[in-house]
Parts: structure tokens; C-alpha cells; sequence
């Protein structure tokens, strides 16, 4: 059974960029970085919606921009190092080892993500977490993002299988919802006890780290 896994938010901590440059940043850091990150995903569903793409690293720079531009009082000259950083966002605690133990016990692991495949491949590496994936995948060779269903066809494509043979973990509701629309068995990591959005269809499983999958009968 693969178990597939979002990128950012699930297995990297998104805000690990801004939290390494924090006093730097000063105390609007927390807003700083959640408009970062607000603005990023927003920008992939406009794009899409609107039938253009522009890669995730390009959108990626463009809401920094804006967050550079709505935040005057934080010094422009941390563009160059906020990239950097975000490059290497730290693997959540507990990636590694789910990871470990899913390829211990037989299971087929991947990545699915909107990041483009440097992007990944940078996080992957910095986290130390190639040895335990079997597939990364890319929203790049599709040129849209997700929560479209020809992105998580991506998966049932590369592991030859059913949508119902997958478990997809994600800590991005709406992302869950998407894949549960497309026929996955859907796991919500919700690290931070967010409100649910989407009544239908509600994920398989509803987490508060990634462990719970280890726990979980799928």
C-alpha cells in the first residue's frame, strides 16, 4: 500500500525559514511568515484557475515580495537568506521516522508535492529522508497544482494502482479534500487543531502528528 505525503506543511515546517531569522525579522515574524505562506498557496490556485503556471520557486519569490511589501518595517535585505533557508526547512520531528518504520514494515512511501522537483530534492536531502521515499512527484510536469485530480493521478500513475489502494497524508485540508474527492484514503495531519472545512468527504483518519499512521488500521 503506498502511503503518499504532501511536502510543505506535512513533512517540512513551513515557517522554519522565518523561525531562523526571526530576531532579524522582528516582531511581526509570525504574521510575516503565515502571509508568506497564505499568499504562495493562494497564488498556485489563481493560476490555475485561470489556466497559466508559473512554477512554485517563482511563486514562491513573489509572495515573499508581497510580504516585503505589506511588512515595510522588515529589512528587504533578508530576501536572499529567506530563499536560502526555505531551500532547507527543517523535516518535522517526526518524519524521519515514519518514514523508517513505513519502509520497515514493507509499505511503498512517496512524495507529492507543488514544490518543483530542486525545490524537493533540496528539502529531501537537507532532512536526510532520500532513503526511505521511493517516488517524489512534482506538480511541474503537469503545469497546475493541486487540488486538481490530474496532479494525485500523478500517484495512481507512478505506483500502478488504485486510487483506493493509496493513503495520502496531508496537514492542508483543502489539500485532503482533494484527495479524497479523487478516491484516496486520506489521512489529516492537524498538528495545530484547526476548525474542520470541508464536510464531504471527511479524511479516513484526523491526526495530531504523523505517528498516528503507525496506529491507524488502514
Amino acid at each position: 500500500m503506498p502511503f503518499v505525503f504532501d511536502a510543505y506543511g506535512t513533512l517540512f515546517d513551513v515557517h522554519a525559514a522565518i523561525g531562523r531569522h526571526r530576531a532579524a525579522v522582528g516582531p511581526e515574524a509570525d504574521a510575516f511568515s503565515a502571509l508568506w505562506r497564505t499568499k504562495q498557496l493562494e497564488y498556485t490556485w489563481t493560476h490555475t484557475l485561470a489556466g497559466r503556471y508559473a512554477d512554485f520557486w517563482t511563486l514562491t519569490q513573489a509572495a515573499l515580495d508581497f510580504c516585503f511589501a505589506r511588512f515595510a518595517a522588515v529589512d528587504k535585505a533578508l530576501r536572499g537568506p529567506l530563499l536560502d533557508t526555505y531551500l532547507k526547512l527543517d523535516a518535522y520531528p517526526d518524519a524521519r521516522a515514519v518514514l523508517r518504520d513505513l519502509k520497515a514494515r514493507g509499505e511503498k512511501t512517496g512524495i507529492l508535492t507543488n514544490g518543483t522537483m530542486s525545490m524537493v530534492d533540496a528539502a529531501v536531502n537537507a532532512a536526510d529522508l532520500q532513503a526511505n521515499l521511493d517516488a517524489v512527484l512534482s506538480v511541474d510536469v503537469l503545469k497546475m497544482y493541486k487540488p486538481r485530480p490530474e496532479v494525485y493521478a500523478l500517484v495512481t500513475k507512478a505506483f500502478g494502482c488504485k486510487p483506493g489502494d493509496v493513503v495520502f497524508v496531508s496537514s492542508n485540508r483543502w489539500d485532503v479534500m482533494g484527495g479524497g474527492a479523487f478516491g484516496f484514503r486520506t489521512a489529516w495531519v492537524n498538528r495545530t487543531k484547526m476548525p474542520d472545512e470541508y464536510a464531504n468527504p471527511p479524511p479516513a483518519a484526523v491526526l495530531t502528528d504523523l505517528s498516528g499512521l503507525l496506529k491507524t488500521t488502514w
